[in-house]
C-alpha cells in the first residue's frame, strides 16, 4: 500500500541499510539511505519506506532516550564520528486533498492505524534540532593504541543513548571498520573476558575475524552480559605464539555492535529459525591453562618479594 504512513509513538529507530537501498520519506523531506550507511528516525515522526528489491537491515530501537554522539573527553574535538558528516533531509513537501491515506501508529508495542484525506507530508519548512538524519559509516574517523595494549571497544562508538545511570549507557552502536592494528607486544585478538552488557553484533558486507564461517552480511552474533566469550583456542595459540605484525584490519568489512547495560530476549521466531547457528559447546574443551604450566617460576619470583 504506497498511501500508507508509520509512526512510532514509542521510542527512536536507528536503522541499519544492509542489503538495497532505502528511499525514506519523512515530513521534513527525503533520505535516501543505502548499505553502509545508517538512519535516525525520532519518536513521533511520520515516515514511509520504498524499497528497491530484495531489502534487509537492522533496526535498533530505544525508549525513553535519543540517541547521540559520544562525549570525545581527551580525543577534543574530532574524531570518532564527526558531526559535520551527519546529512539531514531538505523541506520537500508534498500537498493534496480527497487522497486518503493510512498511518500506522506504534504505540506500547501494539499498532493502531487512523486514515486521513490529505498527504501527512505537507511540511512546508522546518527548523530546530529534533529531525531524522544519516550517516555514512565509511567516514568514521577510528582511534586505537599507537603504542601497547587494547583500547575498549567503546572508542568504537558511532551513536550512544543515555539512560538514567550515568556510567551505563542505554545502548551504544559501534562499528568495526578498516584500521591499522600496530600495538607493540599485545596479543591482538579479542581477549577472553565477560562483561556486563548484552552484546549484539551484525556484518554489514565483507567477513569479520572473530567469529565463525557462519557469521555472514546479515547475520547476527548474540552474547548476554556476564558470559565469558573470545576467540577459539586455536586463533588464541597462533596470536600468542607470533610477534604481532601491523596490519590493516577489518578490510573490506564494516561489522557492528548493538551493546546496552540492560538484557535482552530472543523471539519465537529467531529462537526457532532453521537459519539459526549454534557453536558445539565442545569447542571450549581445548582451552589451556597456560598459566599453570610456569607456576613453579611464579613461586620462585613471589618467593623473593618482600613486603
Amino acid at each position: 500500500m504506497e498511501k500508507r504512513a508509520f509512526v512510532n509513538s514509542d521510542g527512536d529507530f536507528l536503522i541499519i541499510a544492509q542489503q538495497g537501498n532505502l528511499d525514506i520519506q519523512t515530513e521534513f523531506g527525503n533520505l535516501y539511505v543505502q548499505p553502509g550507511e545508517i538512519c535516525v528516525i525520532q519518536r513521533g515522526q511520520r515516515f514511509k519506506v520504498a524499497v528497491e528489491g530484495p531489502t534487509r537491515g537492522y533496526i535498533l530501537e530505544v525508549w525513553g532516550s535519543h540517541f547521540e554522539l559520544p562525549e570525545l573527553g581527551p580525543l577534543g574535538s574530532n574524531g570518532l564520528a564527526n558531526a559535520r558528516d551527519f546529512l539531514y533531509p531538505k523541506a520537500n513537501y508534498t500537498v493534496t486533498r480527497d487522497d486518503p491515506w493510512e498511518i500506522v501508529y506504534k504505540l506500547g508495542g501494539r499498532f493502531f492505524k487512523s486514515t486521513q484525506n490529505h498527504c501527512p507530508f505537507d511540511v512546508v519548512a522546518w527548523h530546530g534540532n529534533y529531525a531524522p538524519y544519516k550517516y555514512d559509516l565509511t567516514k568514521f574517523v577510528n582511534v586505537g593504541s599507537i603504542s601497547v595494549d587494547h583500547i575498549d571497544p567503546s572508542i568504537f562508538c558511532v551513536l550512544t543513548a543515555a539512560s538514567r545511570d550515568a556510567n551505563a549507557p542505554l545502548a551504544d552502536f559501534l562499528i568495526f571498520s578498516p584500521r591499522w592494528d600496530v600495538a607493540s607486544h599485545t596479543y591482538r585478538p579479542p581477549y577472553y573476558h565477560r562483561n556486563a552488557a548484552s552484546e549484539l553484533m551484525g556484518l554489514i558486507y565483507g567477513e569479520y575475524a572473530g567469529r565463525s564461517d557462519e557469521f555472514q552480511p546479515g547475520g547476527v552474533s548474540f552474547e548476554c552480559g556476564w558470559v565469558p566469550h573470545g576467540v577459539a583456542y586455536e586463533e588464541f595459540k597462533a596470536a600468542s605464539a607470533q610477534p604481532p605484525p601491523q596490519m590493516q584490519i577489518s578490510k573490506g568489512a564494516v561489522a557492528f555492535m548493538f551493546e546496552s547495560c540492560r538484557q535482552l530476549t530472543i523471539t519465537d521466531w529467531a529462537w526457532n529459525s532453521d537459519k539459526k547457528h549454534e557453536h558445539e559447546p565442545k569447542m571450549w574443551d581445548n582451552l589451556v591453562d597456560n598459566f599453570s604450566e610456569h607456576l613453579d617460576e611464579i613461586n620462585e619470583i613471589l618467593g623473593k618479594k618482600t613486603l
